[in-house]
């Protein structure tokens, strides 16, 4: 069975991976090539190590809750590499009128679980907390339908619980904009839990008390590897002995021949043959190879819309910050028109990212609402930068380290009726036997999401 994987971004990576090991499994001989378009593997999961620094260019930790990340990791037998965020410096701040205030402890994404913290927060107004509290009493509809986030958060919690934590936190967990941000794509357990408690804080707090004592074994929240994401990736890059590697290639064209078979056309003129072909690359450039066979599907897949970020990593001598990094960083609400969105302390939050008289931080730049900053010529990027954490957190000292990342319109939106437009896009990709479609674009932007899109479509190939 010959395969052509394009991609190779964690997505492909796994598929192949898993295509390798399953086929071994089954006694099936498979010929697979993976084809990607830039001279290294792994996308957006790169990490930059110097001078005792470990900078994520991309993603720097992933969900334990969906459970194909840390499997994964197991079955690479990496298990002893896994690192969890520092849980006694867990807090987060959000900046509202120029301050930076903490998150109420206990309170989970946009919902408060723990009545003093809450109370005693400054972050929300007497007549916000009041609002939030309806919650209790606010009925649920009689039907369940996709909707904005904007729209359930105001309709459960309020418009301050919307402009001061849902949109700069569940908003930039997608670099969505939540007044077009699908519920049911993105936070499908909100709908499920307001189903079935009538509340989000009956249900929050429900949730909670089944949780499993804090002596038990549970993985954190978040986790990452020793050295960084990258491990990953490299891990099984090193473990593809069975496929053959095309770096550097791009795929210009993509038919189906009289057999049933697929060919693929490089841009160096060479074509790759292939009874299966999954395409783990982004929407926008699935929908271009796909224009001559499936143009209806083509269609669909233009319809996801992209937007481009960028980080910028700094590196500090810690005795000349002036600040104590006590927290694992701060968000930043759309209404405060600052030119970030939101600041990582990454030496606090995780262990290993800076030298031990040093600190590392990472300013995220670029929204769903505008992307324009993103695109920014470097230097100016980096001043810009500068500029806001001197006004922010008062930091005047010279950096040892500045790293950037500019991911220019990498950022699928996942809006309302995404869902619908997924189960349409499934059909008509199931309507091409031997075509599979996998990645980021489709059903989760996560790092396990992403090894589970690849993982699916190699049991799709299998199964076949």
């Amino acid at each position: 069975m010959r395969i052509a994987i394009v991609g190779g971004g964690i997505t492909g990576l796994a598929a192949a991976y898993y295509l390798q090991e399953g086929a071994r499994a089954a006694g099936i001989s498979v010929d697979c090539t993976l084809i990607e378009r830039d001279t290294r593997l792994g996308g957006k999961v790169i990490t930059h190590h110097e001078d005792g620094f470990a900078v994520e260019g991309g993603p720097d930790s992933f969900l334990t809750q969906k459970p194909w990340g840390v499997e994964l990791i197991r079955r690479l037998g990496m298990e002893d590499r896994l690192v969890g965020t520092n849980e006694a410096s867990r807090k987060v701040s959000i900046l509202w009128q120029g301050r930076l205030r903490t998150l109420p402890d206990g309170v989970l994404l946009v919902v408060p679980t723990r009545f003093a913290p809450f109370a005693l927060s400054t972050l929300i107004s007497p007549l916000g907390k009041l609002r939030m509290g309806l919650d209790l009493v606010i009925p649920r509809p009689r039907k369940v339908q996709d909707e904005s986030v904007a729209s359930f958060v105001r309709r459960r919690l309020g418009s301050e619980a919307l402009d001061k934590i849902a949109e700069p936190l569940m908003g930039g967990i997608h670099t969505s904009d939540p007044e077009r941000q699908s519920l049911l794509a993105t936070f499908p357990r909100f709908s499920q839990i307001e189903q079935k408690y009538g509340s989000l804080i009956r249900g929050m707090l429900a949730a909670k008390t089944a949780r499993p004592p804090s002596n038990s074994k549970s993985l954190p929240a978040f986790m990452t590897l020793r050295d960084g994401l990258e491990e990953l990736t490299s891990a099984l890059t090193t473990r593809l002995n069975g496929t053959r590697l095309a770096l550097g290639r791009t795929v210009i064209g993509l038919r189906r021949n009289a057999d049933g078979c697929y060919s693929l056309r490089l841009d160096d003129g060479a074509e790759v043959e292939a009874e299966e072909v999954v395409l783990a690359v982004p929407a926008r450039d699935a929908a271009p190879l796909l224009s001559g066979i499936g143009p209806k599907l083509a269609e669909r897949l233009k319809l996801i819309r992209y937007v481009s970020t960028a980080t910028v990593s700094f590196g500090y001598r810690k005795d000349t910050l002036g600040h104590p990094l006590d927290g694992f960083g701060f968000v930043i609400p759309r209404k405060e028109r600052r030119r970030i969105s939101g600041c990582t302390w990454s030496s606090t939050k995780f262990d290993g990212r800076a030298p031990a008289d040093h600190v590392l931080l990472r300013c995220f730049v670029g929204s769903a609402a505008d992307d324009s900053s993103a695109r920014l010529p470097e230097d100016e990027m980096v001043i810009m930068a500068r500029e806001e954490l001197r006004a922010l957190m008062g930091i005047q000292s010279e950096p040892v380290l500045t790293r950037v990342y500019r991911w220019r319109d990498a950022h699928p939106q996942y809006d309302v009726g995404h869902l619908d437009r997924m189960a349409e896009i499934d059909l008509l990709c199931a309507a091409q036997p031997g075509l599979h479609i996998a990645g980021s674009s489709y059903r989760g932007v996560g790092l396990p999401d992403c090894i589970h899109g690849g993982q699916l479509a190699v049991e799709s190939i299998l199964r076949r």
